[in-house]
């Protein structure tokens, strides 16, 4: 019989074990460089198989952390980490890198078959002024070995606490053509380079770039093994601008749901954003028929 247990570092992260094996962790209390824009994330992130799908800190771009929730733009401030983009001037480094702050837990349960983590964090400006409280809660909402899956669910409500209006936005919204990331974004291993990507609606491949779908999936190979990955991005229906645009690439392996891609959400003094999504994790390549029926009975199960 499966079982599904958390396990708790006190002060540093989370980790989710399936029958004993690493499933994922959840590091709450990053270590990493202010210009990296510190914030929770999860890495490693395994299939039921134990094969790992995220990768953290590549030497090439270190403020990509695993999974983990962005914005690369809001109202000038960075929390995606790194340079930000000027309209006129391309990538600058400028004293903007925000960091999220995990505060303290609500509930940590992992019941044999499902695990849900419910925090409250806050996002803070680099000049120490917090910008919006946030409410989360990620679950292991399904995990099902004989199809070779498990589903991760993630829920963000933020809410501006400040005085003044913020801005959700982008690279692309500060004039940088198809540069749209932010959202809740996935950084996948380099063996994932040159994966497949399949959109909603029959489109597929790196062109498939800033197109809105109620879904999206990715491929790869890992290294060692040979074996494939599905992940099944999927966007909520009750979420602002359903359906998303989606960041995608697959040099590297990169995707989010950029609900502000090419232009910006406003959100008034105490307003709330609420933004849920889920991940499908399966061994091997699911071809677009599969992941459409899965996705079709989602919608059936969640209507009723």
């Amino acid at each position: 019989m499966a079982n599904l247990q958390l396990i708790h570092t006190i002060g540093e992260d989370v980790t989710a074990r399936w029958n004993g094996a690493e499933l994922f962790r959840y590091v709450y209390r990053p270590r990493t460089p202010a210009g990296e824009s510190p914030r929770p994330y999860l890495h490693p992130v395994r299939t039921l198989a134990g094969e790992l799908v995220t990768l953290f800190r590549p030497h090439d771009h270190t403020w990509h952390h695993g999974l983990s929730m962005t914005c690369a733009n809001l109202s000038g401030e960075n929390f995606w980490g790194g340079a930000t983009y000027v309209r006129d001037r391309g990538y600058v480094q400028l004293d903007n890198n925000g960091r999220t702050e995990h505060l303290a837990w609500d509930d940590l349960q992992g019941d044999g078959a499902q695990a849900r983590l419910a925090e409250r964090l806050q996002w803070v400006a680099h000049d120490g002024e917090v910008w919006l409280a946030e409410q989360r809660c990620i679950q292991v909402s399904e995990l099902n070995p004989a199809a070779g899956y498990w589903v991760l669910a993630w829920e963000s409500r933020l809410t501006n606490r400040t005085s003044h209006t913020l801005a959700f936005g982008s690279p692309t919204t500060a004039g940088r053509p198809l540069a749209g990331y932010g959202g809740l974004v996935w950084r996948g291993p380099r063996s994932f380079t040159g994966g497949s990507i399949l959109l909603a609606g029959g489109a597929e491949g790196p062109e498939v770039m800033g197109r809105r779908a109620p879904w999206m999936a990715y491929v790869g190979t890992h290294d060692g093994s040979g074996a494939q990955t599905t992940l099944i991005f999927a966007d909520d229906p009750g979420n602002v601008r359903y359906p998303t645009w989606w960041f995608v690439r697959n040099d590297p392996a990169l995707a989010s749901f950029a609900f502000s891609f090419d232009t910006l959400l406003p959100v008034e003094p105490g307003a709330e954003l609420i933004l849920r999504h889920r991940i499908v994790i399966a061994d091997g390549a699911w071809d677009r028929q599969r992941i459409e029926d899965s996705m079709r009975l989602r919608r059936t199960e969640s209507s009723e």
